[in-house]
């Protein structure tokens, strides 16, 4: 015999918000997968860098945040992306572009150091190589949560509001 949900079906009740379509929550690990969702949106976006990092705008952090949101819980500093898939990742695609952005980001970060200007960040001969490839996992990641992955990156409290409201 087959169930189906009803609207008011406490399953259903028990959703939160969400990401696009998708459920903001049906990866085992989404608080994770917010965390470096936003960091490579950050990372992949020029005109945002230019727009409200070097602009000094309140409220997204910087450089040194982004990276530290990308690779804090996840250790991704330290092993692959492809351990977290069916936690984090939704496949060995997502791990490896994942892989890719991180690698590139974090090899500029160890050459101009953590605490430099966002200038030095942007101006690294590197960068654009890392933006491409932060920009190809961030496309990647959204569109595998229905999200359109050209709108703004949101703001930290945007980012720490929906992490707890699930």
């Amino acid at each position: 015999m087959t169930v189906q949900g009803s609207e008011s079906s406490s399953r259903r009740a028990r959703r939160s918000s969400t990401m696009g379509v998708m459920p903001l929550n049906d990866m085992p690990w989404w608080r994770w997968r917010s965390n470096v969702r936003s960091a490579l949106h950050m990372l992949s976006d020029q005109v945002f860098q230019r727009d409200v990092w070097l602009a000094g705008v309140e409220g997204y952090g910087d450089v040194t945040d982004a990276v530290y949101r990308l690779v804090e819980d996840t250790w991704l500093d330290n092993w692959s992306a492809e351990k977290y898939v069916g936690t984090i990742f939704r496949d060995s695609q997502e791990a490896a572009l994942v892989d890719t952005a991180v690698l590139r980001v974090l090899r500029i970060m160890h050459q101009v150091g953590p605490d430099a200007e966002v200038g030095a960040y942007l101006n690294h001969h590197g960068w654009p190589e890392a933006v491409r490839a932060a920009r190809d996992a961030h496309v990647r990641l959204a569109m595998g949560d229905g999200e359109d992955p050209d709108v703004p990156p949101r703001t930290l409290e945007v980012l720490r509001i929906v992490t707890r409201s699930a």
